[in-house]
């Protein structure tokens, strides 16, 4: 269900969050060619592109089918992914980041973070905690897929074991898109029902419209595309750190960003 549209130009005033993401140089290539993706920072779908560093991830891995391989790069790699496909059709790209921490003079910065995340009533959560509202940070890890059609790009998303994860319901490259494509929400067994879910789409000349959407009792959100486009769906999980983390890091909460790319072909 569509609850906003907002159309934003790369000069916008910035939003109080970053995105992290996987972007193909192409979402389709050959069976014989080879999957290349930045991994990207930044706001509104357009950041910084960052480097192969294994010391900056916990897993970086490849799937079609039933198979799966490693991202095996060199460190200061760009793009990122430069690999041959695990095989013919829908292929997976999966990374998760390592734990990093951000830090908030205010709360009315954490506040404006929580309002556009639709996380609800956190302040009077942490004042139950007894916490202080100035100087405290957050930890925070990036759980991000992208599909690449290869081939005959026939296939299917599945679940590859992140903690939070988005799975596409729908190949944008095989499957009839005029009903939309869909997504299902996850948190470790579970689907995250009546969630909001932000949706970036791309135009091949750059611009950019964010709509956000909920999901339904089933954790599954159907969203409209259009051929030519590139997208990004994001989904954040709020949550008390565990004890070990939260000594270890210093931090009073804890974030977990889901985040899937796609394309649809023209």
């Amino acid at each position: 269900m569509r609850i906003l549209s907002l159309i934003l130009s790369l000069v916008a005033a910035p939003v109080a969050a970053h995105e992290f993401w996987l972007e193909p140089v192409a979402y389709q290539v050959a069976a014989d060619g080879s999957l290349e993706a930045d991994i990207v920072n930044g706001q509104n779908f357009t950041g910084s592109k960052l480097a192969y560093l294994p010391q900056r991830f916990a897993n970086f891995v490849l799937f079609a089918d039933d198979a799966a391989a490693r991202v095996q790069g060199r460190p200061g790699d760009m793009p990122a992914l430069q690999q041959a496909p695990v095989g013919e059709g829908l292929n997976i790209a999966a990374y998760q980041a390592k734990n990093a921490t951000v830090s908030y003079e205010n709360w009315e910065k954490f506040q404006n973070f929580v309002d556009h995340k639709d996380f609800g009533d956190v302040l009077t959560r942490h004042r139950e905690r007894g916490l202080p509202e100035d100087g405290f940070s957050e930890v925070y890890s990036r759980y991000s897929k992208t599909l690449f059609g290869v081939g005959n790009s026939i296939g299917a998303d599945r679940r590859v074991g992140l903690e939070t994860e988005i799975v596409a319901l729908t190949n944008p490259y095989t499957d009839d898109l005029s009903d939309g494509m869909r997504v299902q929400l996850f948190y470790r067994e579970n689907v995250r029902a009546d969630t909001q879910v932000e949706v970036f789409q791309k135009a091949a000349d750059g611009n950019v419209t964010v709509e956000l959407y909920r999901t339904d009792a089933q954790g599954i959100a159907s969203i409209p595309v259009q051929p030519g486009y590139s997208y990004m769906v994001d989904a954040v999980v709020l949550r008390e750190p565990n004890d070990a983390l939260a000594e270890l890091t210093g931090s009073y909460w804890e974030t977990l960003w889901a985040n899937l790319t796609f394309a649809v072909p023209e």
